[in-house]
């Protein structure tokens, strides 16, 4: 759980899952997420959904942000989600982006995976909706 602590950034983890080797996407938004003020954790590529949930725990993160475009989403977010409720990471958001058809993405809304971010989402849009979530369910 996050202290209380007013002056405290936003802290996320931008993780890269499984064998997709394209992190370019994923280190944009790392950038972009830090220059909006939030401190970001990024875990380099080829993460399992174990070493995601235990880094966010390390970290004691606010939020995860998962960069996919393996088509392994179906798999990978719902693992994820299920890692979490274990550990209890019920207050920590999990979001993410990439190649996402929008039938997936209704599905995984609808399992407990916040909003999903398209190729071409503006870095402000992004950054204003984790910051916005994480004002409204972990209050500082």
């Amino acid at each position: 759980m996050a202290e209380s602590n007013p002056t405290r950034p936003v802290r996320i983890l931008i993780a890269k899952v499984g064998l997709d080797g394209h992190d370019r996407g994923a280190k944009v938004i790392a950038a972009a997420l830090r220059d909006a003020g939030m401190e970001v954790i990024y875990t380099g590529l080829r993460q399992t959904p174990e070493m995601v949930v235990q880094t966010a725990l390390q970290e004691d993160v606010d939020a995860i942000g998962v960069s996919i475009l393996s088509g392994a989403h179906n798999t990978v977010f719902p693992r994820i989600l299920d890692l979490m409720k274990e550990k209890g990471l019920n207050d920590v958001l999990l979001t993410g982006g990439g190649i996402i058809p929008d039938e997936d993405a209704d599905q995984l809304n609808q399992l407990g995976v916040a909003r999903l971010f398209p190729p071409g989402t503006s870095t402000e849009e992004i950054a204003t909706y984790i910051k916005a979530w994480v004002a409204k369910n972990r209050p500082f």
